[in-house]
């Protein structure tokens, strides 16, 4: 398991929390399809998805989901997750849960995507469909508030215990000092200014789906909040250069902007590192991975 208040799940409770909930979809097949972070899922027939949290705290974010992601996904051009069922707590698996539309796709990698500069302007295309979308009411409070979209500096204390572990407790091979000098000069910069926006908050590969090669998708909104934009933008380290530079001209970033969006990508890499060193192999390469990016991309410029 990954957090300590972790509640475990397997398919005997899915089925058993179908039966009880929502019996007429009780007998169709289920099967794993992956799991995350935050949530663990299964697969529920040809057309449908369970998502159960991992956590209480993970729980919160279904309510915000289901609110929010049918008045999204008509604006949008890509497919976003769509909300079709409740789940409520119950004996075997005490956090609400919820049933979702199942999306095809594919997984974003080399085998995948036909032309990287093309697939990071189509990227940079949903993050400006949804930072333009109208708050309708929204703003940043409550659940629409997270640390993502916010300051920095905000953050400054918990990132400087991690690069602290990572420098002495963990043997990450990472240049570490150049990682935290950059997280520091990004925290001189003026605060951000401008509107909130819609966020996403987590673009990472493992949330974005392709089809014929193309982006298809976005899923896991568990993130969704209402704030300042660059952070969405860090996510864009996971991916290789040609859609890196594709992302920077389609979305006219200025450089006050990208190096915010780098610090965020420094901070969760780092945090992911220092968090999930013990738990989870593959998510510790993943951000390492994203961070020797940073490193080699702030060598060459």
């Amino acid at each position: 398991m990954l957090h300590e208040d972790e509640i475990p799940v397997d398919e005997e409770v899915v089925r058993s929390l179908l039966q009880i909930q929502h019996p007429d979809w009780a007998s169709l097949s289920l099967s794993p399809a992956g799991a995350g972070t935050d949530n663990t899922m299964y697969r529920l027939g040809n057309d449908l998805l369970v998502r159960l949290p991992r956590t209480a705290d993970k729980a919160r974010s279904l309510n915000k989901e289901r609110t929010w992601l049918p008045r999204l996904g008509p604006l949008l051009t890509h497919r976003i997750p769509e909300p079709v069922a409740a789940g409520t707590p119950a004996p075997e698996f005490p956090l609400p849960w919820s049933i979702y539309r199942w999306i095809d796709g594919a997984e974003v990698d080399p085998d995948t995507v036909r032309d990287w500069a093309a697939f990071g302007t189509e990227l940079a295309t949903f993050v400006h469909e949804l930072h333009n979308i109208d708050l309708m009411g929204a703003a940043r409070a409550g659940e629409l508030s997270w640390y993502r979209g916010g300051s920095l500096n905000a953050c400054d204390e918990w990132i400087s215990t991690c690069f602290e572990e990572c420098r002495a407790t963990i043997d990450t091979g990472l240049d570490v000092e150049t990682l935290e000098e950059l997280w520091r000069a990004a925290i001189r910069l003026p605060e951000p200014s401008g509107p909130h926006v819609w966020l996403h908050g987590d673009l990472r590969p493992s949330n974005l789906l392709v089809a014929k090669g193309r982006l298809h998708a976005v899923i896991d909104f568990g993130g969704l909040s209402v704030g300042f934009p660059a952070a969405e933008h860090a996510a864009i380290w996971d991916l290789p250069h040609p859609a890196r530079q594709a992302y920077w001209n389609a979305a006219s970033l200025d450089d006050l902007t990208w190096a915010r969006a780098q610090a965020w990508a420094i901070a969760v890499g780092i945090s992911g590192i220092s968090y999930y060193w013990n738990t989870w192999p593959a998510f510790v390469t993943e951000c390492r991975t994203r961070l020797e990016t940073i490193l080699t991309d702030a060598a060459t410029h």
